[in-house]
């Protein structure tokens, strides 16, 4: 068997532009592969390391599976809480096709199918975006909404304001120009997309600070136990999330079904927004949020875009 090519986080993220990376999720969604729910398993004393196994087959291209593994407590190491790598066989042969970085295959992917459901469910003149959280999705999230939806004012919280003031300066060194927003509350009230993308236990998004139009679009919490916003949200807004997985792991949607502030019945998921079989935002004032807990199709989607285009450029 021949060396199985590699492509590193560089090549990623130099081939993977947000604009085309959006359009690729968009069909995806709209056209699945086969993908089962990913296998999560939870290990460690307190409970809260995680092992992620997602598989997902495009007989007509791909298959792929990443394994990533999240650790919360080494959230503050170069690279964040998340290690992953990603593996690309041919569909038709089964000979493998390439490994992938995982952390930048992710960051990039998850960052673009929440600008889908902004360029989807967000006020069309909006133009005001905050970013809570200053890992390494919370830099993908701040690039990708640049590029794509191109808002006139961008700010940033993270809990340590030291990591949001670097965050900042570096956004501000690509041509991204970033503030640094003191107060959590105060910062919610003047956005019009709020993008939060953290593995917080509590709610940091309340529903006294959204004004009415906001759409928020909650990343981080994947696990029941984990909140970015309160029940009064999901109480007054229009819910969407990307898949039905995230009905019974995701906090941010777990929690407020249990509460009965939130019924299943009412929350939409992306792929049916998109194709105009669900109502996404219906006027101005409406309040929408976005769950996501990432999919195997967005990997799957990104790998084959990656691979399209690493492969025109070297025939």
């Amino acid at each position: 068997m021949h060396a199985i090519p590699f492509a590193d986080a560089v090549s990623v993220n130099r081939l993977l532009a947000f604009p085309a990376l959006v359009d690729a999720l968009r069909d995806a969604f709209l056209n699945p592969p086969i993908a089962p729910e990913r296998t999560v398993i939870t290990f460690g004393e307190n409970a809260d390391q995680h092992f992620l196994v997602m598989p997902a087959v495009n007989p007509r291209g791909l298959i792929g599976v990443k394994l990533a593994t999240v650790h919360p407590a080494l959230a503050a190491r170069p690279g964040g809480a998340v290690r992953a790598l990603y593996v690309a066989l041919d569909a038709a042969t089964g000979d493998p096709r390439a490994i992938i970085d995982g952390p930048a295959l992710t960051e990039r992917r998850t960052a673009a199918a929440s600008v889908l459901a902004a360029r989807t469910l967000a006020r069309p003149d909006a133009s005001t975006l905050l970013v809570v959280g200053t890992g390494q999705v919370g830099h993908a999230l701040c690039r990708c909404y640049a590029a794509v939806l191109k808002p006139e004012r961008i700010l940033v919280w993270g809990r340590r304001p030291e990591a949001a003031d670097v965050m900042a300066r570096q956004l501000s060194g690509e041509g991204i120009a970033v503030q640094v927003a003191a107060d959590l509350d105060a910062a919610v009230g003047q956005a019009d997309i709020v993008s939060v993308a953290t593995l917080s236990g509590e709610p940091l998004v309340r529903s006294a600070s959204v004004r009415p139009g906001t759409h928020i679009d909650l990343v981080g919490g994947f696990t029941p136990t984990m909140r970015e916003a309160d029940n009064a949200v999901m109480a007054r807004a229009r819910v969407v999330a990307d898949g039905p997985g995230a009905l019974d792991t995701a906090g941010d949607l777990v929690q407020p079904i249990e509460a009965g502030a939130l019924r299943r019945e009412d929350i939409a998921l992306l792929p049916d927004v998109l194709a105009g079989r669900a109502k996404g935002r219906a006027g101005a004032d409406d309040v929408t949020v976005f769950k996501s807990v990432g999919l195997a199709l967005e990997d799957l989607a990104a790998a084959e875009l990656l691979l399209s285009l690493r492969d025109a450029l070297n025939p």
